[in-house]
């Protein structure tokens, strides 16, 4: 005993009853005293080798069991592309805020590949389609998402829906293949939620001719689009009406806005109309009022569902890996309780947006209630997606504000995607309005 540390004793009667594990060790004879220390002194067990299962986050099968094996090639077709080619440099473009046009050429092919010879006319008309699409692409980019949202989605679908045999000749072929890059604006600086009767952009007519003055804020890709549509209303007749704005007009201003924390890679923008004349072939002669453009709303809205569904299940795919993959105290923090019940409450929710979106694509051919069903489907999915973001934020620790493990990057377009195609309130009111009957509206 005398060769004892009085130090180690110390620190030993902090954790234990030193004096009654002497007693016990006097008691034992020298062979059970050698035996004990032979143990002690073996090198500790290796521990297992850990190898993580592959992220199921069709967890109750909704895709496995309700898509055909032609919209599963889709997805297919569709995820391989942002794995393999957008992945790797979607963080890169993200953080400089620029657009990656060298992906749009491939992009198209891809597209090609997935939806056949004239891929455009499938995603105008086959609804569960288009949204497998739109939750591929923002699985991974988001960004990317949004490009191809307003391009397609919102541009071309206008003139699909609204356009003159001549527009529709002149754009839709050169729009599908990519070789001409549409826009789409409506949002004013000053009106928003209210754009149903609040826009200041006016469209003046004489003769032939159309004259626009105003202002429109965000409309993607503006800063390089061919095509841009613009709803005015008209000064004679108060109604809101489309306009095919072309890339150079005289008096058609665009300018990139700066300073954005999220979708860094869209090119948002404000235009200024000052005195811009157009044709009255560059009508829409489709649409009479602002009940048109809701209609193609109702879709566009329904498609950030789609959106929310594939953030959110990107967003559960990189925060699992990450938790199978980060060691602390000996182990991967994904064998730690705390981190698996946020793991199972992002999964959780993953599920619920899948069951509301899949739900959703068998209502397509009711237009006369997508707009409660997609303004519902927005609130929640958005939601939903949005917890999950902040879950996996969190489990991420300081790594989570780091773009390298690409939920940084998707925790912030969450805060996008939160807030446009109809804010959260003014959403919840249209529901509001089909379960009560009753208007809460202004």
């Amino acid at each position: 005993m005398n060769n004892l540390d009085p130090n180690l004793l110390e620190r030993l009667g902090s954790k234990l009853d030193v004096e009654r594990l002497l007693r016990h060790l006097d008691t034992l004879s020298e062979a059970d005293l050698a035996n004990l220390v032979q143990r002690q002194s073996r090198p500790p067990r290796e521990a297992r080798p850990y190898t993580a299962p592959a992220p199921d986050n069709d967890f109750y099968e909704f895709f496995d069991r309700q898509l055909s094996e032609e919209q599963q090639r889709v997805r297919r077709v569709v995820r391989h592309f942002m794995l393999e080619t957008v992945q790797p440099v979607a963080n890169d473009y993200w953080e400089r805020g620029e657009m990656p046009f060298e992906l749009v050429q491939p992009m198209a092919a891809m597209l090609r590949e997935a939806l056949g010879d004239r891929p455009a006319e499938r995603y105008c008309s086959d609804p569960l389609t288009t949204g497998l699409v739109s939750l591929e692409i923002p699985r991974v980019d988001p960004s990317l998402g949004t490009f191809l949202g307003v391009h397609w989605g919102l541009c071309l679908v206008s003139i699909h829906l609204f356009g003159s045999a001549e527009q529709k000749e002149r754009w839709f072929g050169p729009l599908e293949r990519f070789e001409k890059i549409g826009s789409w604006a409506l949002t004013e600086p000053e009106h928003g939620s209210d754009a149903a009767a609040g826009l200041e952009t006016t469209a003046r007519r004489e003769g032939d001719t159309w004259t626009l003055d105003g202002a429109k804020k965000w409309s993607g890709n503006a800063t390089f689009a061919d095509v841009t549509v613009i709803w005015a209303k008209d000064v004679a007749d108060g109604q809101v009406k489309g306009f095919l704005v072309e890339k150079g007009t005289p008096g058609f201003h665009v300018e990139k806005l700066h300073g954005k924390i999220a979708k860094r890679a869209v090119q948002n923008v404000m235009i200024q109309l000052r005195g811009v004349k157009v044709p009255e072939t560059s009508r829409l002669p489709g649409v009479n009022s602002f009940q048109d453009v809701a209609t193609q709303l109702g879709a566009a809205r329904a498609g950030v569902s789609w959106e929310a569904c594939g953030m959110a299940m990107g967003l559960y795919e990189h925060t699992l890996q990450y938790c199978t993959e980060r060691i602390q105290f000996g182990r991967p923090i994904a064998g730690f309780q705390l981190v698996q019940e946020s793991l199972v409450r992002m999964l959780g929710n993953v599920v619920a947006i899948q069951g509301f979106v899949l739900g959703m694509a068998d209502c397509y051919d009711d237009p006369r209630r997508i707009h409660e069903r997609a303004s519902l489907a927005k609130v929640y999915c958005v939601d939903k997606m949005r917890e999950t973001a902040q879950i996996g934020r969190g489990l991420l620790g300081g790594n989570g504000i780091l773009l390298e493990h690409h939920v940084a990057r998707l925790f912030a377009d969450a805060e996008a995607v939160y807030s446009y195609e109809g804010s959260r309130e003014m959403n919840v009111l249209i529901v509001g309005r089909a379960i009560t009957g009753l208007s809460a509206f202004l």
